[in-house]
């Protein structure tokens, strides 16, 4: 009898973990990388998708939308006309608003390229 207390305990433990939780997003010139809490990374092919999505199967499933920066300050301007000038286009990832919502209906805000660290 103690067993099965224990056995239901143990199970009851294992339902309550939590699902995995969006941690980082980046872009390249075409796919969405999603990293989750649990270590899971998902990928989409967001600029054939038109921009926005679904990452499946991704965990519980998460929608995507990306907001490219459209006119990004000069120096990126500068930068990105440099490496297409060196024969390198699409090597620059966009400069984007990455909005990630979960199965809950929550959204998780990411811009790409990730702010530099201090």
């Amino acid at each position: 009898m103690r067993w099965m207390i224990a056995l239901l305990a143990v199970a009851g433990c294992a339902s309550l973990q939590a699902n995995p939780v969006p941690q980082a997003a980046r872009l390249s010139a075409e796919v969405l990388t999603l990293t989750l809490s649990d270590g899971t990374v998902c990928r989409a092919n967001w600029a054939a998708e038109g921009g926005a999505g679904r990452l499946e199967p991704c965990g519980p499933g998460y929608g995507y939308a990306v907001t490219v920066v459209e006119n990004p300050n000069i120096l990126r301007q500068l930068f990105t006309g440099l490496t297409e000038a060196l024969g390198a286009a699409g090597t620059v990832p966009p400069m984007a608003e990455v909005v990630i919502t979960d199965a809950m209906g929550r959204d998780h805000v990411f811009v790409s390229p990730p702010p530099a660290e201090e």
